[in-house]
């Protein structure tokens, strides 16, 4: 040891040579306790001032290393041994969004806005991978040592001006998160989930009331409104939705409002299918779950009014009315309507008729379906997306989708034959070669994950893009199956049931974008994409509506759990604090999701009351053996059976 030679004379060489008797391999280190007693003293003494400073340096870090990540360990770990593990090897596909994911333990506070600096990490990391069923890695600690430490607070995001307030909509933490407690399937916990959809519901209200009252559209970030027909379109939309909630003190508001105030003696144009599934939807709805013909005599009403819009070459519709003049005529820029929307007002039309004895109605709409029945260019079933109001052949042929354009057409035909009692075989028979086409030419698998989805046909072209609307399907192939269709509908609607979830899943925000585009190519490393312009949520239906139909046909849990979830997302990023909620124009963003200050009415009148009927644990609350839903979520009577 070179350090010795300096300490004594070469005549005291020796003395080196009996200190280290037995060491192996020269000046190599020996760890036993007798030369650490003899030498580490003179070792430690010898160094420069500069080396024992920068070794007492790194004993100090590594002993605060150390303390600190000993609580995330042992976290980790008793989270682990707690039975999480074996929670995340369950059929439900958990998300891995931070803002999401359960505390560990009942003690730990709701979580509340991450702060800015959190926010950003997670936007750095980008979208979340899929979670595959055979993944069981507990990996939520990390966003649990967030929760510990975040402030107990009001939690309010600030967007440029107005306020959105996160710390109501996220009750569902203090009631317990649905995936960390056995208690989420007792009656309890669903409970509180229930109260948590008509608390939003009437903070919802309350920014109709205070800033938009009797007309058509909440903006409640500019606290102001909008008009699109000028006939209190939120206000009519949400009539049965107040009713099923139970919310007798602003249902009376509202009816005093109809009773008062709504006239449609106006002149001004309005689209035919958004009023007659809206305003005429909501108020035979109304009508036939509280028994108040008030609601009977305005549908009437409208209903007369929306009738010139048959009076075309065709016999197919023009797609706006004018319902003070009394008449009608096709867009600006074009002589053609919308297939679906032609084909959408059948539920409506026919009830009226039955109600009114007057047959007007539903021969008008009859005669529509009659002559899409016959058209050539359909492709296996499927129809395109436009039809000629002086010609009544279909236009634009050769694009084939079921989102926008075309989605309820195949609703309406399932739905009109469960209305009319399972009688009408050319319906039915129309809507199981619809199906039997979305299998054949627009049902593919992505990539890695196989998750099944539903894509598009243009002109021979296959394209993996599918609207969040798309997301009805679901639900109505589980109706059909519900109703004796074959039986393997219901699993194709089981596996686009958990697409649709994971489309929320995969975005930051947990809500799901308008538009996904899916991979299908090895070698993938996530299953969707999403474009800089379809990155907008507006409070869409079609996911939770679909969820409820499968949890009243199977009582699988996690479809109630997996709204949960989506309404959590809705309440923290998308609800304002001075009432209402906003639809937003990026779900990928979580540090600025980007308001549109627009609440739309089917916000009130489908989403919530699909997200209530979905936790409600009475089958008979608006049964499916006895009401069908139209496309607006208004439900109307299925018809008495007739010898």
């Amino acid at each position: 040891m070179g350090w010795v030679a300096d300490m004594h004379s070469p005549s005291r060489q020796g003395y080196v040579s009996i200190t280290f008797t037995g060491q192996e391999g020269g000046g190599s280190y020996n760890n036993s306790k007798q030369w650490r007693r003899q030498s580490c003293w003179r070792k430690w003494k010898q160094l420069s001032r500069l080396q024992r400073s920068v070794i007492l340096f790194i004993l100090v870090l590594l002993f605060i290393c150390g303390i600190s990540s000993y609580p995330t360990v042992t976290d980790h770990f008793r989270g682990l041994t707690g039975g999480e593990l074996e929670k995340d090897t369950s059929s439900v596909l958990r998300p891995v969004i931070p803002h999401l994911l359960p505390e560990p333990v009942k003690q730990v506070p709701p979580l509340l806005p991450e702060q800015p600096s959190q926010r950003k990490l997670s936007n750095k990391r980008g979208p979340p991978a899929l979670q595959n069923r055979l993944q069981k890695k507990g990996n939520a600690s990390e966003p649990h040592d967030k929760a510990a430490n975040v402030k107990k607070e009001e939690g309010v995001i600030s967007w440029r001006g107005s306020v959105i307030n996160n710390h109501q909509a996220i009750d569902g933490a203090k009631d317990g998160s649905p995936s960390n407690q056995e208690a989420n399937s007792t009656q309890e916990s669903v409970s509180k989930w229930l109260e948590v959809v008509r608390e939003s519901f009437r903070h919802a209200w309350k920014g109709y009331k205070d800033f938009a009252w009797g007309h058509d559209e909440l903006r409640p970030i500019s606290k102001s409104y909008s008009e699109w027909f000028g006939l209190g379109l939120t206000l009519i939309d949400a009539l049965d939705t107040m009713w099923i909630l139970g919310l007798k003190e602003e249902f009376e508001e509202a009816k005093s409002w109809v009773a008062t105030e709504l006239t449609f003696n106006k002149n001004v144009d309005v689209n035919l299918f958004e009023s007659t599934i809206r305003i005429l939807g909501g108020l035979l709805s109304t009508y036939h779950l509280t028994g108040d013909t008030l609601f009977l005599d305005k549908a009437k009403d409208i209903g007369s009014r929306l009738m010139p819009a048959f009076n075309t070459p065709s016999k197919i519709p023009y797609s706006d009315v004018n319902i003070g003049k009394g008449t009608a005529h096709p867009p600006r820029w074009t002589s053609d309507s919308t297939v679906a929307e032609v084909t959408s007002i059948q539920l409506e039309f026919r009830e009226l008729s039955r109600l009114t004895k007057d047959p007007q109605y539903e021969a008008a709409v009859a005669e529509v379906m009659t002559q899409v029945h016959k058209l050539d260019g359909k492709l296996d079933g499927l129809v395109p997306m436009f039809i000629n109001t002086n010609s009544g052949q279909f236009t634009h042929q050769g694009i084939y989708t079921l989102g926008a354009r075309a989605d309820s057409y195949y609703e309406y035909l399932l739905k009109q034959w469960v209305q009319g009692g399972k009688k009408e075989d050319q319906l039915m028979e129309d809507y199981l070669q619809a199906v039997e086409g979305v299998k054949k030419n627009l049902l593919q698998k992505s990539s890695p994950n196989g998750l099944t989805f539903v894509g598009e046909v243009s002109h021979g072209q296959f394209s993996p893009k599918m609207d969040h609307l798309v997301c009805f399907l679901p639900g109505t192939l589980a109706l059909g199956a519900h109703n004796g269709l074959p039986a393997d509908h219901m699993d194709l609607a089981k596996q686009l049931m958990e697409t649709c979830y994971q489309m929320y899943v995969h975005m930051e925000t947990g809500l799901s974008p308008e538009i996904v585009h899916f991979n299908m190519h090895q070698g993938s490393t996530r299953d969707v994409e999403v474009k800089l312009a379809d990155r907008h949520n507006l409070l869409r239906p079609e996911t939770v509506e679909s969820l409820f139909y499968l949890y009243r046909f199977t009582k699988d849990h996690k479809y109630r759990v997996w709204g949960w979830e989506i309404l959590k997302s809705f309440n923290k990023y998308t609800k304002v604090s001075s009432g209402g909620y906003t639809s937003i124009n990026n779900v990928r963003d979580l540090d600025y999701p980007s308001p549109r200050d627009k609440m739309e009415s089917f916000f009130l009148g489908e989403t919530l009351k699909y997200l209530y009927l979905l936790f409600s644990d009475d089958p008979d609350l608006i049964s499916l053996d006895q009401y069908v839903f139209n496309t607006e979520a208004h439900p109307l009577p299925i018809w008495p059976s007739t010898a």
